[in-house]
Parts: C-alpha cells; sequence; structure tokens
C-alpha cells in the first residue's frame, strides 16, 4: 500500500481494516488480521445490534467492492468466520448480478427442497425483488440475530438453488456441485457457531 493512495470510504469502521489488510505482506500475518476483521464485524456488530450496522453490513460489498473483500477473505478456511462472510458476500453479489436467473433457479427447486426452502425464508413467488430481499435480510441477521441462523438460511437458500439447477437443462454438473458445496459449507459452519454458542 502506498502512502498517497486516495480512500474515500462511506464505513469507516470497515475501510480501516480493508487499508490495512489488502496488499503484498506475511501471508500469516494477512489471515490472522483478516480473521480479526471477521471477529470484530461478526461479534462488535451483534454487540451494537443496531440498525445503521445491520445496513452497513448489508452494503459492505458495495463500499468497499467484491474484490477487496475477496483479497481480504477468500482464502480463508469454509468453517472460519471470515470464510462465512466470504461466501455470505459472494452469494449476495451473484443474487444481484444475476437476480432473474437466480429466481429461476431457485422456483425450480422449491419442490424438490421443501424444507430447505422454508428455511431459506424467500417470499412467495420468489421473484428477483424477493430474491434480493432476503439475501440482504439474511446478512442484517449478522448484527440482530444469531450468527448461526444467518448461515443456516444462507445454506438452505444454496441448496434449493442447487436442487433447482439440477432440474434445469442444460446446467453443468459442475453448477450443481458447487452450490451444493457451498451449502454443505455454510451449514458445517453453522453447526460449528451452534457449538460456540452452547459452549
Amino acid at each position: 500500500m502506498t502512502a498517497d493512495r486516495s480512500h474515500h470510504r462511506p464505513s469507516p469502521r470497515t475501510g480501516d481494516f480493508f487499508d490495512a489488510f489488502v496488499g503484498g505482506g506475511d501471508p500469516a500475518q494477512v489471515s490472522e488480521a483478516a480473521d480479526r476483521a471477521a471477529v470484530l464485524l461478526v461479534r462488535g456488530a451483534r454487540e451494537r445490534g443496531d440498525d445503521e450496522v445491520a445496513e452497513r453490513l448489508v452494503h459492505l460489498a458495495d463500499t468497499e467492492g467484491i474484490e477487496a473483500i475477496a483479497e481480504v477473505w477468500s482464502g480463508a478456511p469454509a468453517d472460519s468466520l471470515a470464510g462465512c462472510l466470504w461466501r455470505l458476500y459472494l452469494l449476495r453479489s451473484w443474487v444481484y448480478a444475476d437476480p432473474a436467473g437466480v429466481a429461476r433457479e431457485f422456483e425450480a427447486g422449491r419442490s424438490g427442497a421443501e424444507f430447505a426452502r422454508v428455511v431459506a425464508g424467500v417470499a412467495d413467488p420468489p421473484g428477483p425483488d424477493e430474491l434480493r430481499a432476503m439475501i440482504d435480510d439474511v446478512l442484517r441477521g449478522i448484527a440482530s440475530g444469531d450468527f448461526a441462523d444467518v448461515l443456516f438460511r444462507a445454506a438452505a437458500f444454496a441448496r434449493v438453488v442447487a436442487t433447482g439447477r439440477a432440474s434445469l437443462p442444460g446446467t453443468s454438473h459442475d453448477g450443481v456441485r458447487r452450490m451444493l458445496g457451498l451449502a454443505d459449507q455454510l451449514e458445517a459452519a453453522a453447526h460449528i457457531e451452534l457449538g460456540r454458542g452452547l459452549g
């Protein structure tokens, strides 16, 4: 990072972390810093629990850029807080990039993954606007709810989409496998988070 790089961050609490962690440097230190940032975001947001913090979390990828988030968290283990946040923001970015396509896949998977559909909590019928609202509501839960519930909802959503993908013509096996893998990772992380809360 160069000292003269200009930053205009609407979200200074999170911007400081990205400014410090993105770029070259010792991978172990970058990983440790990414983990600390994730812990502060998730645990700190729950302690604050106000609407302003929740909205900042929802729009973190918009204000910081998904690329910046990827640099910080994409290499983190799937069951770490950093890894969970990366997957949640990647999911949101995908929903916003192709809401109609996501709605088509979700609609196709609803009858084959009924329980997951209910857990995901998408309005019926699940159109593009409803899916954007659902994924934003999931991310608001980082600040206002239980983080395990956030992960379970995101996992359920991914599972319905994977089921839908598998039923649609022209979908690659890899596309189904990747979405199922994401659902499994988020669900496993949710169980770990649940265990932390009970411990």
